[in-house]
């Protein structure tokens, strides 16, 4: 599959971008088109997270078995893998436009699928379609956006894109808050991805294909008329003319260059790419992002929040906040620089990962005591409670790990008072609602679970606008034209079988180790993740790709990394050995 090379906007380009309304809207209109394709992505990634909370209370199998939990959200990152895998054959075959099309059609069926779903299992079918649009969309919609842009404002409309996946991960909360008291809550948030699926779709059927990819194919009149239409008259020969000379040194490129995998990692600059790009974006998952996207909502609960529409509500914020850092991270990463950029990142996602592991290490220690008569009073004791031979030492915490049977159910006058450990069933959380009391099956209640909001809120502050976007722009960058398409393909499938990794053993994990042991770990991995940068990671702002091919044959690892560098000032935060 051919790269993408991303080009850098700045202020003036966005300008550039808003006046393109009325200058030419032609160019504005596939942008938008092409990004619909990253706000389904991002509702997908997000909407998730509400919906479970419902879809726990529907299914007595997926309350019970938290396996089922991760797996319904997992599925669609496995159809994600296979999605993005495909997706680069089906892109330099049959073109950008129907690759386009096919996301759309898995994300149709698989929303229909997943609003109709009678069981788990059908679900879970479901969200395996939806994952093979995500991660055909994921790739092909930044690659249109980029062939059909002008060089001047091609960043800023890639960029674009981001915005379109962080904005779809804020409306999917939106749409998740709206459902809440609507019946057939979950089916509602799952279904409605179809709708923008459907007009992305009828959109793309009356747009055209990529210019590039039908150059590549010998469709050069084809080509040369959407060129007309995207340039302007004095810019169109000279574009033709650089188009022309590009694909035609490709594709000889691509005849002479024609190796093994093992000859590719021979190549010393490949090698030390693929070290600092795929490293990156296992970092990227691992330091944890994405169990606050899929998990946020229950997240909230864990802290201390019992209403499902409360922990929506909350985690809406968490989703703002990400699409705002996305916004500041156009506008820093070629200020900053890329290498600056990430570890600031990291910094702030240990010290936030450290806020959540205290705040949630005191919430489990200082959890409300079970009382005996609370418990009698409702006549529906979990049969763990029942059994215990030390029932004076239980608290809530401890009623809700014992047994996924189990909620609590608090004091009426004061949460933190002794409560009652009851069987989750739905007639016993309706008595304990119908007494004015609060049910909870995830967390229980805290004085200081507003903190756990604050804590997610610096840790989605610090991860967005360095670590949510370093590792695209920086694999975009590090590696040589012959070998892009190649190397990205591995970077990306790095970051979906990490993200796999992770979001299926994340519940696992709380339920053995705890809320705060689970962070503690996340936390580890991103201090882990500071010194794989200073050492491993170069930095390629301002460089051109030539240069940075050069620079990377001759870079020794950065061990000794707290010396300053000497040298040209173009190698600067770039220390050799």
């Amino acid at each position: 599959m051919e790269g993408v090379v991303v080009v850098e906007a700045d202020a003036s380009a966005f300008r550039e971008c808003l006046s393109l309304s009325w200058k030419n809207p032609y160019v504005l209109r596939l942008a938008l088109s092409a990004g619909i394709g990253g706000l389904l992505f991002g509702y997908d990634t997000g909407v998730i997270s509400g919906a479970l909370l419902y879809i726990r209370d529907d299914f007595d199998e997926v309350a019970k078995k938290t396996w089922v939990q991760e797996m319904i959200v997992s599925m669609a990152l496995v159809g994600a893998i296979i999605g993005a895998s495909s997706g680069g054959w089906i892109n330099d075959h049959f073109g950008r436009k129907l690759a386009i099309i096919i996301a759309d059609c898995m994300f149709i069926a698989g929303s229909v699928i997943m609003a109709a779903a009678p069981n788990p299992i059908i679900l879970i079918i479901g969200r395996f379609f939806v994952g093979l649009g995500v991660g055909m969309a994921s790739m092909t919609a930044p690659l249109y956006i980029s062939e059909t842009s002008p060089n001047r404002i091609r960043g800023a409309l890639v960029g674009m894109n981001s915005l379109f996946i962080t904005g779809g991960q804020f409306l999917s909360y939106l749409i998740n808050l709206a459902f809440t008291k609507v019946n057939g809550t979950w089916r509602w948030m799952l279904g409605v991805a179809a709708v923008p699926a459907i007009i992305q779709l009828v959109l793309m059927i009356w747009l055209p294909e990529s210019p590039r990819w039908l150059y590549r194919k010998g469709k050069e009149e084809k080509a040369k008329i959407i060129l007309r239409k995207i340039y302007e008259p004095h810019q169109v020969e000279g574009e033709i003319e650089a188009l022309h000379d590009s694909v035609h040194t490709e594709l000889k490129q691509a005849q002479l260059n024609k190796v093994s995998m093992h000859e590719m990692l021979k190549t010393t600059s490949v090698r030390r790419g693929l070290y600092a790009g795929v490293g990156l974006q296992i970092f990227q998952q691992f330091v944890g992002i994405n169990t606050v996207m899929y998990y946020s909502p229950t997240i909230v609960q864990l802290a201390g929040f019992a209403s499902n529409r409360t922990a929506i509500l909350l985690s809406l914020v968490t989703a703002g906040l990400n699409a705002f850092g996305s916004i500041i991270s156009i506008y820093c990463i070629d200020k900053t620089g890329r290498r600056k950029l990430a570890l600031m990142s990291l910094f702030g996602i240990v010290i936030s990962l450290g806020l959540l592991t205290a705040i949630f290490r005191v919430t489990e220690s200082q959890s409300p005591k079970i009382s005996p008569i609370e418990t009698a009073h409702f006549n529906q004791t979990c049969p763990s409670y029942a059994s215990a031979t030390n029932p004076g030492s239980w608290d809530c915490t401890k009623c809700l790990k014992a047994n996924p049977l189990c909620g609590y159910c608090a004091d009426p006058t004061d949460k933190l008072l002794p409560g009652a450990c009851l069987i989750s069933k739905d007639a016993t959380k309706d008595q304990c609602h119908a007494e004015k009391r609060s049910w909870y099956s995830e967390g229980c209640p805290s004085k200081i679970g507003w903190l756990a909001i604050l804590g997610m809120a610096l840790y989605i502050i610090s991860f967005s606008p360095g670590m949510g976007t370093v590792p695209w722009v920086i694999n975009s960058e590090l590696y040589p034209l012959r070998y892009r398409g190649v190397c990205g393909g591995i970077a990306s499938t790095a970051v979906w079988v990490s993200n796999l990794i992770v979001s299926q053993t994340f519940l696992t994990m709380t339920q053995t180790l705890g809320t705060a042991y689970t962070f503690m770990i996340f936390g580890i991995i991103a201090f882990v993740a500071i010194f794989f940068v200073l050492i491993f990671v170069p930095e390629t702002k301002g460089l051109p790709m030539e240069e940075i091919e050069r620079m990377l044959e001759k870079r020794t690892l950065n061990f000794r990394f707290w010396l300053k560098c000497g040298g040209d000032s173009k190698m600067k935060g770039v220390e050799s050995d």
